[in-house]
């Protein structure tokens, strides 16, 4: 195997269940998947600002090395975190892929 892609998931810490279907899947598609390291919301983590805020910045680290992102958008969901990331994603030069359709947001377009 030559120098396989490396892909971000990205979304909300509730879909622990879709993040390992994900990661699963993309893995068996021979990409290297860089995930989230804990399911805060999921879990029931309790993190205090400072720990939200260094796993934020540690997210972003790993869209820089990614050559894309796979945002986990379950039920069209898109969070304030996840759309940063999206952004941020987008603003790197990195392409961006979706779970589900992204659905028009009323007064758009």
């Amino acid at each position: 195997m030559n120098d396989p892609k490396i892909v971000c998931l990205c979304g909300s810490t509730r879909f622990k269940q879709a993040y390992e279907e994900a990661e699963r899947a993309w893995t068996l598609g021979g990409f290297i998947v860089l995930t989230v390291g804990l399911f805060g919301h999921a879990d029931g983590h309790a993190l205090t600002d400072e720990q939200k805020a260094r796993l934020d910045e540690l997210h972003l680290r790993k869209i820089d090395r990614a050559d894309s992102i796979y945002v986990l958008n379950v039920g069209g969901y898109i969070g304030e975190s996840t759309r940063r990331e999206i952004e941020y994603a987008i603003a790197h030069g990195k392409d961006v892929l979706y779970h589900e359709p992204l659905v028009q947001e009323e007064g758009t377009g």
